[in-house]
């Protein structure tokens, strides 16, 4: 027995080793990284101690980086549950082109967001943009979206929360299709209307569904980076950087490779913990059948 685990732990070590070079290694230079002022071509580098991560909390443009952040994640986070749980209460009935619809919805999904910064650019620029020109014909005069660092953040925050509802209307979907029907036939014996049902039976049932959900769309809204650099690299000026996109304009435009890194271990902290924290919550409220 014991020579049988011996030769199936074996199978772990691709695993452990993948791991540490591509994960653990990285983690551990970029920290090395964050105590020096690097510029990320020089062979030389000089150890600052901590004044990265003093300046991080007095830097106007991290502190700008972070409120996008919070508002890409925590924004996207409620406009991709609260449609995505809507589509899926919808998809989980029966009519004819249900299979089709559900395809439609997650198409954008399968597209990489890099490029769907570039289709949607074409909605919102300025010259021969999609949404100038029904303005024009309109006779209205064209307006230039993405010059408005808050307007950019809005639009930039819808636009990720449609490509990525799909992802939460599939784990919706999943989740619905676990409760049994035995439930809603009780309650509908007992009088119950369909806000009851979904208050009483279904919200709570989900559950883990709104979870896994929640948890997906946070990381990936706190992560965002593909769609602001194809639409306006973070500007005018640094008024829709998000802490991501930041990183590369700190380490590639500013030269300053240790400041990037600590930017980026920063990063890495703060969604460790609102993701953990969002879980645990999660966890308290999950109901047991």
């Amino acid at each position: 027995m014991k020579k049988k685990n011996f030769y199936i732990n074996l199978f772990y070590i691709p695993a452990i080793i993948l791991f540490i070079v591509f994960v653990a290694y990285p983690l551990i230079y970029g920290v090395r990284i964050s105590f020096t002022n690097w510029n990320g071509y020089s062979q030389k580098m000089n150890y600052v101690g901590l004044k990265n991560y003093l300046r991080i909390f007095t830097d106007e443009n991290v502190l700008i980086a972070l409120r996008n952040t919070l508002i890409y994640g925590i924004c996207s986070t409620l406009i991709q549950n609260v449609l995505g749980l809507a589509y899926a209460i919808f998809l989980n009935s029966k009519f004819k082109g249900r299979s089709i619809v559900r395809t439609i919805i997650y198409l954008p999904v399968m597209i990489a967001p890099l490029i769907m910064g570039y289709i949607m650019y074409f909605f919102v620029q300025y010259d021969g943009g999609a949404i100038n020109d029904i303005l024009h014909a309109l006779h209205k005069a064209p307006v230039d979206l993405m010059s408005n660092g808050t307007v950019a953040v809005c639009i930039m925050t819808i636009i990720n929360s449609i490509q990525f509802v799909g992802t939460a209307m599939i784990i919706y979907l999943a989740g619905l299709q676990n409760i049994s029907v035995m439930y809603y036939e009780a309650a509908e014996i007992d009088g119950a209307s369909k806000w009851q049902q979904f208050k009483n039976i279904t919200l709570p049932l989900i559950v883990p569904a709104l979870a896994s959900s929640t948890v997906i769309n946070l990381i990936g809204g706190l992560k965002l980076f593909d769609i602001i650099m194809a639409l306006t690299s973070g500007g005018p000026g640094y008024s829709s950087h998000s802490l991501s996109t930041l990183i590369t304009n700190q380490y590639f435009s500013a030269q300053n490779a240790g400041y990037a890194s600590t930017i980026g271990l920063f990063t890495f902290a703060l969604i460790m913990i609102i993701s953990n924290l969002v879980s645990s919550y999660f966890d308290k409220k999950e109901v047991y059948m």
